[in-house]
């Protein structure tokens, strides 16, 4: 028997045993390496070549990047464009992190990107920042969703398999755990190699990780259709540890399948995203479990269910979902009209896919959570689907401001602000939704560039901060009423 084969079966057989990868020292892997011991690395790895975006997660494909035409110019309406920084270009996700206090307060922008990490200074002039500090990856992919931990000062890059010319089959998938103390000199205190590693977010105050997403690679089992999500510790960031077993499991009627993206709420719920719908789960306390009917403690490594379930494909393009935000607790004025619609009773929501026509890409939806906190997300199968109401969605084909020659059109990362979501839509730029009303979300403003490539929208300060993949970081000042 081939060492190789030897390997894939120990790994099907540990997953049939409840435990997924613990992964050993070594260079970027084509297979699954021996079980037993942990794969940490300090030091950077070398990049491989140009990182390449395969498989049905297709959206981060570029076939519009660039495009211009004479009959198309921007459409800008309800806010003000005050900034770009062009050297940023390839920018996938942002971070903004405060240092120090009063009027020695310092902010750095973190740009995550497939050059890796920047830093830029906005203390001065918040339209104008300054290029402070760089973790050079070429061929880095994708880190889309960057996370932080604000309070130590530590930034995680996820690394996907189709980094540096890697599939999802053939490309080695972890996490970088970069040290952003001093934004002048950014340091790798380790990286860890991890089952999965599109999205890498923070539970519990940024002491565990929650990496989940892409495609599964043709070694992981035959019956999931997506990798689910592993946990690491990272209470000593230099010495990260990977559960073996990885949860999010049978998320698409029971099958295990792509979880994309967690979100946490303000009350600590930890909302996962993927196809099959949006999953919220308890990390920390005693909690009632509605699957096992039973008072149990949650933990970062075996969360309790709490909520969510598929979205009802009659009013969606696709079962994929990528991303949620909850109003609730102390960001409970953010969304929906609280006083008319509940304290944390809905979800806003990016589906994410990409079909013939504009009208047939990507929206904004927005579901109630009533009806779906008693487990039976969990417990939904083909025979028996579950489904949230879907209460409204949008789409920006055929929208004010949106050009018609464009087939770039999915919803993407938005943020929340005052009642108004800011959405990237790709080719089709950043747009503002009022959303009191989850019946009737509003268009009030919008910033579609012709080259547009818009990829998340960030509120910030008075500003609203675009990660643009093919213009760098676009600054706009609203100017919209609602």
């Amino acid at each position: 028997m081939s060492t190789r084969t030897a390997v894939r079966r120990a790994f099907y057989s540990s997953v049939a045993a409840g435990a997924a990868l613990v992964l050993s020292a070594g260079t970027a892997w084509a297979c699954p390496p021996d079980q037993g011991a942990q794969q940490t690395r300090t030091q950077g790895v070398q990049a491989q070549g140009e990182g390449r975006d395969l498989g049905t997660h297709a959206g981060h494909s570029r076939r519009d990047v660039g495009k211009t035409s004479a009959q198309v110019s921007e459409a800008v309406k309800g806010v003000q464009h005050v900034g770009n920084v062009p050297d940023a270009k390839d920018a996938t996700s942002l971070v903004f992190m405060d240092y120090g206090s009063g009027r020695d307060k310092r902010t750095i922008v973190y740009v995550s990107g497939r050059f890796g990490l920047k830093g830029y200074d906005i203390t001065a002039d918040p339209t104008r920042p300054r290029l402070v500090g760089e973790f050079s990856l070429p061929g880095f992919w994708q880190s889309e969703d960057t996370d932080a931990d604000h309070k130590r000062k530590i930034l995680y890059l996820s690394r996907d398999p189709r980094a540096y010319g890697g599939t999802t089959d053939t490309g080695e998938s972890g996490v970088y755990i970069i040290d952003v103390s001093k934004p002048e000199s950014l340091k790798q205190l380790a990286y860890q190699v991890i089952p999965a590693g599109h999205t890498t977010s923070c539970i519990n105050d940024c002491q565990y990780l929650w990496t989940g997403g892409p495609a599964k690679a043709s070694w992981m089992p035959a019956d999931w259709g997506g990798r689910p999500v592993w946990v690491t510790d990272v209470r000593n960031p230099r010495k990260p540890k990977v559960f073996p077993n990885p949860i999010d499991t049978g998320r698409n009627d029971g099958k295990t399948d792509y979880t994309h993206d967690i979100q946490v709420d303000s009350s600590g719920v930890a909302w996962a995203s993927g196809r099959g719908g949006v999953r919220g789960y308890h990390t920390s306390g005693w909690r009632y479990d509605p699957v096992k009917k039973q008072a149990r403690k949650a933990t970062a490594w075996d969360p309790v269910p709490y909520a969510g379930g598929g979205i009802d494909e009659a009013t969606t393009n696709s079962s994929f979902m990528h991303n949620s935000f909850r109003a609730v607790g102390r960001t409970r004025d953010q969304g929906a009209d609280p006083k008319k619609w509940g304290d944390g009773e809905i979800l806003v929501v990016t589906e994410e896919t990409f079909n013939d026509g504009c009208a047939n890409d990507g929206l904004t939806v927005i579901a109630s959570l009533k009806g779906s906190y008693g487990g039976q997300g969990w417990r939904s199968t083909p025979e028996a689907p579950f489904r949230l109401r879907t209460l409204s969605t949008w789409s920006v084909a055929g929208q004010e401001g949106s050009r018609d020659d464009s087939g770039d059109c999915s919803a993407h990362y938005f943020d929340v602000k005052d009642g108004v979501i800011a959405q990237a839509f790709y080719g089709q730029g950043t747009r503002f939704l009022d959303i009191t009303d989850p019946t009737n979300p509003r268009q009030i403003a919008y910033y579609r560039p012709d080259d547009a490539r818009a990829w998340a929208s960030y509120f910030h300060g008075g500003y609203v901060y675009v990660a643009d993949n093919a213009r760098g970081i676009d600054i706009l000042k609203p100017t919209y009423r609602r």
